[in-house]
């Protein structure tokens, strides 16, 4: 018999640590395991036992020189000089002791989930692990290393042969997994990110949709700092929907970076918790109205460890099984457990207080222009639909 769903899970996830004020810290698992934990929600029964990806895995969306250089990074090999070509040993992506392992367990934890929903042992699977999607060919870039994201869609591709739709709600551009899949068209990325005129990595435009074959199977929507949860929400759930219906994929993969929040350090949106509620609930949808419940969820950014990332991610588990966001207080003894270990108090509600963020000057000017960028996009998804048609 078919379980619901599966929760990706090893404590081992935390040696992928480049250094302790890295912004960049898997601990945030741990924290939303234990809250869920705490909830009643996840159990051992739940937990799928991740595993290593083979060089041979990694090789499906990464040069073997790089991963040579990763593995000789890993022990204080290369040089200084060697990793720049690489994009190792700089301040966003550093060397540490054991990289290429730490490395390695990510891609094969997404690996674990997507075979656990491909195989019929699952219906959705949750690997908060995951989700590193600025990574390269032959490069390390933005925190990510090994990007399990392309390694994963190159298996599914190889292993399943199924049309897979991407989607990448981070507040960065999922620019890696787009480069990788720019030329197929079976497999169709879409990113809701912060425009790149302010943040890394710069790219991530609306006019940026595909080549070759695999044009017009890329999707931005490189929406303006400072949205609010509403012209978020209206991009995201118009657009994704009207993807779905015109791309018809087999399975959905979504990256569920937590970092468009108010309260994130390193972006510009005013998100809060409210879309991290109704993100989850439209691809719960979407999967069982045109994938038979096929959905591989990943983690990816969020940098507010504490009081944003665990209630975040939490809602991804709760939806997966029973479609209702968590509402109310969080557990007691979760929220006594690690206020201890927090540099700041701890919010203690699955929702965001009344009035915690500032009402933004420019809401009207925001909103419209997110409302444009939206209706181009949409007559981007028309016209392919109808290209499509004729062909």
């Amino acid at each position: 018999m078919t379980c619901h769903s599966g929760f990706v899970y090893t404590d081992d996830f935390t040696t992928y640590r480049f250094r302790d004020d890295h912004p960049f810290n898997q601990m945030r698992v741990v924290l939303t395991k234990e809250l869920l934990e705490s909830t009643g929600y996840l159990s051992e029964k739940d937990i799928i036992a991740p595993r290593l990806a083979t060089e041979k895995e990694l090789l499906l969306a990464h040069s073997r020189s790089y991963i040579e250089a990763v593995k000789k990074a890993g022990q204080g090999l290369l040089t200084v000089e060697e990793g720049m070509e690489y994009g190792i040993g700089t301040e966003d992506t550093p060397m540490f002791k054991g990289m290429h392992e730490a490395s390695q367990l990510l891609v094969g934890s997404t690996l674990a989930a997507i075979d656990a929903v491909m195989k019929g042992e699952v219906k959705h699977a949750l690997n908060l692990g995951g989700g590193l999607h600025h990574g390269f060919e032959r490069k390390a870039s933005g925190f990510c290393i090994y990007n399990d994201c392309a390694v994963g869609i190159k298996y599914l591709r190889q292993k399943y042969n199924c049309k897979v739709l991407y989607v990448d709600t981070d507040a960065h551009h999922g620019d890696g997994v787009q480069w990788a899949f720019y030329d197929d068209p079976n497999v169709c990325t879409f990113s809701i990110h912060e425009t790149g005129r302010y943040l890394f990595p710069g790219t991530g435009h609306v006019n940026e949709r595909g080549l070759k074959e695999g044009y017009g199977y890329s999707f931005n929507l490189p929406i303006d700092a400072f949205t609010e949860d509403d012209s978020f929400l209206h991009v995201y759930e118009d657009a994704f929907s009207e993807i779905v219906e015109f791309f018809q994929p087999d399975v959905i993969i979504t990256q569920n970076g937590a970092d468009a929040h108010y309260l994130d350090p390193l972006t510009h949106l005013c998100s809060t918790m409210k879309i991290y509620e109704r993100i989850p609930k439209l691809a719960h949808r979407l999967a069982h109205e045109n994938c038979h419940g096929k959905w591989i969820a990943l983690g990816g950014g969020g940098y507010d460890i504490w009081r944003v990332v665990p209630r975040a991610w939490a809602q991804i588990w709760k939806v997966m099984n029973d479609d209702i966001p968590f509402q109310g207080e969080l557990p007691g003894e979760w929220l006594q457990k690690w206020q201890r270990h927090a540099p700041l108090p701890l919010i203690n509600t699955w929702n965001d207080p009344p009035g915690a963020c500032k009402p933004i000057p420019r809401r009207r000017e925001i909103n419209e222009k997110n409302k444009k960028l939206l209706e181009k996009a949409l007559q981007l998804i028309h016209n392919q639909k109808k290209y499509n048609s004729i062909q």
